[in-house]
């Protein structure tokens, strides 16, 4: 999620009557088509812009010699991306989203054949930010300082997604003809095994090495633990061939000097990152209360501090935030039945930090510890323990983010014995 705050804006609610002209974008790569239907008449007006900054710009600054000293709404499914990032710099714009889905069953609504071109769905934008402008969020951007560290912790993310896509790619091609590499180095994510490969890329080659220039290579990658080291020395000299077959090794292992050449620029990437991860998070004023977070670490502390962001007015709750994140489950009724079911439309990265963490909590966190092993108990999937167990984290740092108060184990496990809670009598009989 780059931190550009959506929310229901309840202290300050926005009508048609703030704006001068009210504005849908159906964006695309190229171009944009764009419906602007002035509020102080019923007409429309129809143009096509171009997605290049020079354009966007000179668009952006007609209207507002259009309109001067007047706010436009403009609204569009985007919630980022470089038409978002292009167009919140202009002061006179106001920027709302709607859900695509929103927009597409709208369209179903009037058209039933299906008929869809792009004019009409910003057109349907229109009619939507007309009619439901209460309903819809708005987009305001957070300090330079916070997205730049919301951009960096989600790339951060996917890289290291790609490492493991990419891991896994390595493993299995190593397993068609060279599978005791995968046994010498338990850990794939090091330069040792990166290098290693790059040196010896086959059985054959390694075991043309000397027993010294081995040594040499695993001290020079601070291996120094001579049991290891001399197991591995062990298993090269007795390692047996999978396979003798040209036709099977050759191939193989070109195939993985390419993919480990890849392994380590992702590597050295990942590594880049950290070092402006940490030095973009040590600037924020609220890091003291990420870092009180059990097992949130260096990883998920800053995650966690983008999550919730710098702007404390940007949820009136904690409930706000735990169903925009998509941790708080859905309640359905229909007739005499009532279901509970996963929140589909959310922030996945948003999500997958609260989850990620609030998994690694239960090492650190006596009482998360505790809530996981009495929900077990109760014969509960790990994953619902888990989405459970971030809910109530939620609102837990919530609080603590609210008061600028960092968190405090011990005052909060002195708070459930005040209440009696029924926790921490199963921590002590178990």
């Amino acid at each position: 999620m780059l931190n550009f705050n959506r929310r229901r804006y309840k202290m300050k609610a926005y009508n048609v009557d703030n704006f001068a002209a009210l504005i849908g974008i159906d964006w695309a790569d190229k171009k944009h088509d764009i419906c602007e239907h002035p509020t102080s008449t019923n007409k429309y007006h129809y143009t096509v812009v171009k997605h290049r900054p020079e354009a966007l710009h000179e668009w952006a600054m007609d209207i507002k010699q259009r309109y001067p000293d007047q706010k436009i709404a403009i609204v569009c499914e985007l919630k980022k991306g470089p038409l978002i990032y292009a167009l919140a710099k202009y002061d006179h714009l106001t920027l709302f989203t709607v859900n695509p889905c929103a927009v597409a069953k709208y369209r179903q609504a009037f058209t039933p054949s299906g008929a869809k071109d792009d004019p009409s769905d910003a057109f349907l934008q229109v009619e939507i930010l007309k009619l439901h402008m209460d309903k819809l969020s708005v987009i305001e951007p957070e300090s330079a300082a916070m997205r730049t560290l919301s951009q960096l912790v989600e790339y951060r993310r996917s890289l290291v997604q790609d490492s493991v896509d990419l891991s896994n790619k390595i493993t299995a091609t190593l397993k068609n003809y060279y599978p005791q590499a995968l046994e010498w180095f338990k850990e794939k994510d090091t330069y040792i095994f990166c290098d290693f490969i790059q040196k010896w890329p086959s059985l054959t080659a390694v075991k043309k090495a000397r027993k010294q220039t081995l040594l040499d290579f695993f001290e020079s990658h601070n291996s120094h633990y001579c049991t290891v080291n001399n197991a591995r020395l062990d298993s090269i000299k007795n390692a047996m061939p999978l396979t003798l077959d040209e036709g099977v090794i050759v191939p193989n292992q070109m195939l993985v000097e390419v993919l480990i050449t890849q392994f380590k620029v992702l590597l050295k990437g990942i590594e880049k990152l950290d070092k402006a991860i940490k030095s973009a998070y040590k600037a924020q004023q609220d890091k003291k209360i990420f870092d009180s977070l059990p097992g949130a670490g260096p990883q998920l502390a800053p995650r966690l501090l983008v999550a919730f962001g710098s702007n404390r007015a940007r949820y009136n709750d904690a409930a706000e935030l735990q169903k925009y994140a998509g941790i708080a489950p859905v309640i359905e009724r229909s007739g005499q039945k009532m279901w509970t079911h996963w929140r589909y439309s959310c922030p996945t990265f948003l999500r997958q930090t609260f989850v990620e963490w609030a998994g690694f909590s239960i090492r650190y966190s006596f009482w998360a510890k505790a809530y996981y092993e009495q929900q077990k108990a109760k014969g509960k999937p790990h994953n619902s323990i888990i989405r459970s167990l971030a809910f109530k984290w939620i609102r837990i740092v919530f609080r603590c983010w609210k008061t600028n108060t960092p968190y405090d184990e011990s005052t909060y496990l002195a708070a459930l014995k005040r209440r009696g809670s029924p926790l921490l009598k199963f921590a002590i009989n178990s």
